[in-house]
C-alpha cells in the first residue's frame, strides 16, 4: 500500500530533498501541492512531475492523500498542522513547529488524540555523521561527556533570504531557523536534555529591523555538561562542525552540520587519532523512511513532535535570554521562564 503525499508549500527544501526522499521510498508517491499562488502551484506541478496543484488547503486535504508535508512559513504550520490533523492525514512538519512552545504542544497534543503519526522535520539526527557521534558516546568512547562545541553560522542564499529576515510576524530570523537544529542535535548526540541557556543576538548586516541574523549561545544539559553554539546567516567562509569533549577523549566533526550527507569525524583519545567511518545515506531519504514505518505502527519518526516542542523551546528560551540579559532555565512543558 503507497503513502501518498500532499504538499502544503511550493517550497525550495521540498524541491531541492523532500519530493526525492519520498520518491526513493518504495512505497511514497507525491500527489498534489498547495500554494496560495495557483500559477506557482501549477508551475510547481509541472516542474517537479506532481500531478495535481491547488490553491487552498481544503482543496489539498479532501484530495486523496494519506500524509503532509508543511513547509511554509512558521506562522502558518500551526493552522494548517491543526487541519491536516482533523483531516486524518499524517504530518511531516517543518521546524520550528509554530511560533511558541505552546502553540507546538497544541498541534502534538491533537495528533496524539487522533492517532496521527506527526514528525518534525529536524533532518541532522538523521547524518550518519551524527550518529556516529552518539554512538561513540553511548559506549563510553570519550568517558564522561563535559562539553560540546556546535559551529553552524553559514551564509543564508540570495534565493532563501526573503522572510527569514524581513519578516518577524512569520518567525524570520537566525534563531528560529538554526538554533532549534542545533538544540535537537545537542540533544540527539548528548542523549541529553538542556535546562538553561544564556544568549546573545545581532544583527550584523543581513536581517532587516526586528531581527537576528547571528546569535551565540552556552547551554546547560542536565548532566552536567555545557556547550556552546553559534548561528548565523552571514559568514561565507566559517564552514561548520561539532565537538563533543569528555574525560577520556573528544569527537571533532568537520562540515556536519548540513543538509547533505558529508563531512568527517575524528575521535581523539590516548590512543592517538581515529577516524570513523559512518553511512552516507541521504538524511531526508532515511527520515522518510523512518516516518513510513511510523505509519505502519513500527517505531516512530525519527524527530518526533516532541522533539520539536524542546527544539522550539529552546528557541524561545535563547530570544527571551538575548532580550532579558538573563540566564533562561528551557521547559518544554512550560515554556521559556526567566
Amino acid at each position: 500500500m503507497s503513502v501518498r503525499w500532499g504538499l502544503i508549500g511550493a517550497s525550495t527544501i521540498a524541491k531541492q530533498f523532500m519530493i526525492n526522499a519520498i520518491r526513493a521510498q518504495a512505497d511514497g508517491e507525491v500527489v498534489a501541492v498547495m500554494s496560495s499562488n495557483a500559477e506557482r502551484a501549477e508551475a510547481y506541478a509541472r516542474e517537479n512531475n506532481i500531478p495535481a496543484a491547488v490553491s487552498t488547503l481544503d482543496a489539498l486535504l479532501s484530495t486523496d492523500i494519506d500524509a503532509v508535508y508543511i513547509s511554509t512559513t512558521n506562522e502558518l504550520h500551526l493552522e494548517q498542522g491543526l487541519a491536516a490533523i482533523k483531516a486524518g492525514k499524517h504530518v511531516m512538519c517543518e521546524k520550528p513547529l509554530a511560533l511558541t512552545s505552546a502553540d507546538a504542544r497544541k498541534l502534538v497534543a491533537a495528533a496524539k488524540a487522533a492517532g496521527i503519526v506527526f514528525g518534525t522535520n529536524h533532518h541532522l539526527r538523521n547524518a550518519g555523521a551524527h550518529r556516529a557521534m552518539r554512538e561513540a558516546i553511548a559506549k563510553g568512547r570519550i568517558g564522561k561527556p563535559i562539553a560540546a562545541r556546535v559551529f553552524h553560522s553559514v551564509f543564508l542564499p540570495e534565493n532563501l533570504q526573503g522572510w527569514r529576515i524581513t519578516r518577524p510576524e512569520a518567525g524570520g530570523g537566525v534563531v528560529l531557523d538554526i538554533t532549534v537544529h542545533d538544540a535537537d542535535t545537542l540533544r540527539f548526540v548528548l542523549g541529553d536534555d538542556p535546562v538553561e541557556i544564556s544568549a546573545f543576538t545581532q544583527s550584523a548586516g543581513m536581517a532587516g529591523s526586528g531581527l537576528e541574523d547571528g546569535a551565540m549561545c552556552i547551554w546547560r544539559f542536565k548532566s552536567g555538561v555545557i556547550a556552546q553554539s553559534h548561528e548565523g546567516f552571514t559568514t561565507k567562509f566559517a564552514g561548520t562542525g561539532f565537538e563533543v569533549h569528555g574525560s577520556e577523549g573528544s569527537l571533532i566533526a568537520a562540515n556536519v552540520m548540513t543538509q547533505k550527507p558529508v563531512g568527517s569525524v575524528l575521535l581523539r583519545t590516548a590512543a592517538g587519532d581515529e577516524e570513523l567511518s559512518f553511512d552516507r545515506e541521504d538524511l531526508y531519504t532515511r527520515s522518510l523512511r523512518q516516518f513510513h514505518a511510523a505509519i505502519r505502527g513500527e517505531g516512530q519518526p525519527a524527530a518526533t513532535g516532541e522533539d520539536g516542542i524542546w527544539s522550539l523551546a529552546s528557541a524561545e528560551a535563547a530570544l527571551l535570554s538575548a532580550k532579558s540579559g538573563k540566564v533562561v532555565k528551557i521547559d518544554p512543558e512550560l515554556g521559556s521562564m526567566n
